[in-house]
């Protein structure tokens, strides 16, 4: 069964052959790993690690053996069932240029893939939501945005969420329910696909 794993572990060399030996004494089978934060700050990086776990075992053993390295810390777990693959920025990049005149709406049908999120949603100034993943929620309200950034509504306590600007009129609300938080380094990616979205539907 696969499932995805997302660490915080020191940047330096050797740290994610740790790891990953950890992974593998836990019965764990590494089938693709993607850095998605490094944090020059605090010498850490963010990784999220896509991997198979045999029949009977549980993912809490993974846990318990990534948080025994130095420096290691798991920040959550659970299952993966989007095909068993990550999907790169750059090939959301290739399935919007495939067909520009649909750019927008396959945005909203790529970004929960993406970023290993729940739903996505257009939700426009005047109209309301404007097209939507199945599970996002119905009554997504208009924020004007001058940048992306996390949002919050009111009476909202379980998803957490991004919204980037298409436009003056319109936004793109990318949601996970119950976290993890989007992170920095995702919160500009999300605005950097809306923003090749836009310029790949209008040209």
């Amino acid at each position: 069964m696969p499932f995805l794993l997302r660490v915080e572990l020191p940047d330096v060399p050797g740290s994610l052959g740790r790891l990953a030996s950890a992974i593998g004494e836990a019965g764990g089978d590494i089938e693709a790993i993607e850095i998605v934060e490094k944090r020059h700050d605090d010498g850490t990086a963010v990784d999220d690690v896509l991997l198979e776990l045999p029949p009977g075992a549980m993912p809490d053993t993974i846990v318990s053996a990534c948080n025994l390295l130095p420096g290691v810390h798991v920040v959550w777990i659970s299952r993966y069932g989007a095909g068993g693959n990550l999907f790169l920025d750059l090939e959301a990049v290739e399935e919007l240029t495939a067909n520009p005149e649909e750019a927008l709406d396959r945005l909203v049908d790529l970004l929960p893939v993406t970023f290993r999120a729940d739903w996505a949603a257009r939700v426009h100034r005047a109209h309301g939501t404007r097209y939507a993943t199945e599970a996002a929620p119905s009554d997504l309200p208009f924020h004007d945005l001058v940048r992306t950034e996390r949002l919050e509504i009111e009476g909202d306590d379980v998803n957490v969420m991004v919204a980037a600007r298409l436009g003056g009129n319109e936004i793109v609300v990318v949601g996970r329910r119950g976290g993890p938080d989007f992170l920095d380094s995702e919160v500009a990616r999300v605005g950097h696909l809306a923003g090749l979205a836009m310029s790949i539907q209008r040209d």
